[in-house]
Formats: C-alpha cells, structure tokens, sequence
C-alpha cells in the first residue's frame, strides 16, 4: 500500500485498525433451493463486521448476492451456513431501495407506525426538521417525489434512534441534485447520532465519498475481494481524487468494480 503521503491514484488505502464490532457476519455458504431448479449458491466465504460509528460500504457487480448478504445481516432469513452475532441491545435502522410507505397513512403516521407503541408519542419535530419534512408531516404519500418519499423512510429509519443505519441502493435512481441532496441528509443524520452505516452500492465514486472502509465483493456467489480501509478525510475527497481511486480499484480488482 503507498505511504500516507502519496498523491498517486493508491493514495488514501489504509491499514485497517481493530473496534469493537457492532455486528458480525459469518457466511460459510448461503444457497437457494427454489423448486424445481438447480440449487443456486448466492454467497460463500463472506464476513462482514462493522464497528462503532463507521461506515462501511459493500460494492460488487449487480446480482452478486449484496441484497441476499443484508438479508442475512438483518436476521430476515436465517437459512444458511454461519453465524450472526450483535450487540444484544443493537439497534437497527433499515432503509430499502423502495420507501414502502403505506398509501392510507400520512407521513408523520408512516414514521410513528415504525415505532415501538411505548414510543410512538416522543417528539419529532427535530428529526423532521432536520430532514426538511416538517411542512410534509400530514401529507401522503401520493403527493411525495421519490426523493421526498426516501426522505421519509430515512426519518422513519432515524426515529428508532438506531446504533446501526443500513442502506440498500438507498439514492438509485434520483437525479444527481437529488442523490446529493438525500445522501447529506443521510450522512449529517447519521454522524450526528454517532450511529455507524452499512451501505449496498454498485456507486463506486459514491462509495469513496463517504466510505471509512469498503468490502469489494465477487460476482456471484458473493465472496469477498478485497477490504480496504481510506485513510483521506472526507473533506478532502474530491473529484479528481475519487476518479483516480476508482480507476486504481477497477484496475487492480476488475471483477468487482467496473472500469466505466
């Protein structure tokens, strides 16, 4: 790995340092049996581990098996060789590709509804404030852009006060303003409360803006490529910094993040 103060496209790989994980996962070999087909094996030979407070990004071509691995992580399907282990008192936070909100139920009931009842009653006003939902708080949903729409799940997402945030493909689809717009709010959100993320993206420059580490995955069965921790401050990653990553990393792991 080049030296701290390289400038060259390398620059900014770190040597990873020990915390404490929130949540580890051991995936020896994750297979589908649908009926009447060949098994399929989605992952194998996987561990993702997540600290305190970090935030770590899976990347790897689609229909590798990154969803599959978040389902797993989740404890949404425990059918597989390994094992999962959490801080007993973690909190999850989970944002999908779709908002999934319910049609029938304004926004602020969306958020509430996520709750636990004994904490349905707390105050919001903050969280949406932050979000810039507080003139959308008894809309619905069918007035809502996606992008105000994933707003909407982020606040629901937040509102459980998690340890943990885990995003799948959370900006796809939006515009460039709009990607922007919704990842500040995702990221600020997130580094106010100290909570770590978890983040699936095919988005390689995105990744690099926000990553503490990135897992590189294999097509499928999802397998890990490479781990590497980036050592430049995110204030520090530009455009032209990213773009020389990205090209270092499609250079030297092509299977996994691609070249264009």
């Amino acid at each position: 790995m080049p030296a701290a103060g390289d400038k060259g496209p390398g620059a900014g790989l770190a040597v990873a340092t020990a915390t404490a994980p929130l949540l580890t996962l051991t995936v020896r070999r994750k297979v589908y049996r649908p009926a009447g087909s060949a098994p399929v094996e989605a992952v194998r030979d996987l561990v993702v581990s997540i600290g305190t407070a970090e935030t770590l990004c899976l990347i790897g071509p689609s229909g590798a098996g990154k969803t599959t691995t978040l389902r797993l992580l989740l404890g949404l399907d425990r059918d597989f060789e390994g094992s999962l282990t959490a801080d007993p008192h973690l909190r999850i936070g989970m944002v999908f590709q779709e908002p999934r909100l319910l049609p029938w139920r304004s926004v602020e009931e969306n958020v509430r509804l996520s709750l636990p009842r004994a904490e349905r009653r707390q105050s919001l006003d903050a969280l949406f404030a932050e979000l810039g939902l507080t003139e959308w708080r008894g809309r619905y949903p069918r007035a809502l852009s996606l992008g105000m729409a994933r707003r909407v799940a982020l606040a629901r997402a937040l509102a459980l006060a998690p340890r943990l945030l885990v995003l799948d493909e959370p900006f796809v689809s939006l515009d460039d303003a709009a990607a922007s717009s919704l990842r500040a709010a995702v990221f600020g959100s997130a580094a106010s409360r100290g909570a770590a993320v978890l983040m699936v993206t095919h988005n390689v420059p995105e990744a690099l803006a926000v990553a503490d580490r990135l897992l590189l995955l294999s097509g499928r069965p999802a397998s890990l490529v490479a781990e590497v921790p980036i050592r430049t401050p995110k204030g520090e990653r530009g455009r032209d910094w990213a773009e020389a990553m990205r090209r270092d990393l499609a250079a030297r792991y092509p299977g996994a993040v691609a070249e264009g």
